[in-house]
């Protein structure tokens, strides 16, 4: 299994980086919305859709992300600006107010429609923040560089819990992770921004080392959140993956938990700072 995860991962990542560097913003797009219909197609199996549900979620995905991506080219800056607003302050809503108390109380969610509106707050902005980051100057190293800090700690927390993992973290909702996968993941993001602020000063200077480093455990935190909701809501639909698309990882959404969390509270960061 781990050979087949990282041949996989490798291969994922060649073709991610020759997209994410070599892609016109078009062509990045219409990749960005293959991503959401797929991530909307393993939703609605983890949220047990009928078939003919799946379908309709799937187009309504669909026209949603079409009519939202053919708005910003027919829109101004500040149009754009407040649509992506909307979608990336909905999400700070779902992940910093109502899915911790969701996986404090357990809560099990059968509601087609209340689950369907939850995907697309979690898939949506997810799509725009990957479109939004590439373009941010420098692009395309801003969505690089966020991306790669949950990469690093995704992987970090995987061999330090096989390694040295006792403690679980959340056993009732996915048994493999432990506090010593996230103590891992801290010291691997730690590592992470070191080397950025020596390698990349561009990007950071030694005055604004500590609060890089302390957004980078916030970033932590948010994906540990993303990860743990998706196998809340597999582990109610009684499944392991979300789908089969990866070999060795299962499908887009185990792949992607954590950058569902990430990515637009990142842009909405970023957002915030160009309005300030």
């Amino acid at each position: 299994m781990l050979k087949s995860r990282v041949i996989t991962a490798i291969v994922m990542l060649v073709l991610f980086l020759s997209a994410l560097f070599m892609l016109p913003s078009w062509a990045w797009s219409v990749l960005v919305l293959a991503m959401v219909l797929q991530g909307a197609s393993e939703w609605s199996r983890m949220s047990e859709l009928t078939p003919k549900g799946a379908k309709i979620y799937w187009v309504s995905t669909l026209v949603l992300m079409v009519a939202i991506l053919a708005l910003d080219a027919n829109s101004t800056p500040a149009q754009q600006t407040t649509t992506h607003l909307i979608a990336y302050l909905l999400a700070a809503v779902l992940w910093l107010v109502v899915v911790p108390p969701w996986l404090m109380m357990g809560w099990k969610v059968k509601q087609p429609l209340l689950m369907s509106l939850v995907g697309w707050m979690l898939l949506i902005p997810t799509g725009l923040a990957m479109i939004d980051l590439r373009a941010e100057s420098p692009a395309p190293w801003i969505l690089l560089g966020v991306m790669g800090l949950v990469w690093v700690a995704d992987s970090a927390a995987y061999f330090a819990g096989r390694k040295f993992g006792k403690t679980k973290l959340a056993p009732s909702i996915s048994p493999g992770k432990t506090w010593e996968g996230v103590a891992g993941a801290i010291a691997g993001v730690s590592v992470y921004i070191g080397l950025i602020w020596i390698f990349r000063p561009e990007f950071t200077n030694l005055q604004m080392l500590p609060a890089l480093m302390l957004t980078a455990w916030w970033w932590v935190v948010l994906a540990v959140i993303g990860d743990l909701f998706e196998s809340a809501i597999k582990r109610q639909a009684g499944i392991k993956d979300s789908g089969a698309l990866l070999p060795g990882h299962g499908g887009l959404l185990d792949r992607i938990d954590a950058l569902t969390s990430t990515l637009p509270l990142a842009a909405l960061a970023l957002m915030f700072q160009g309005l300030s």
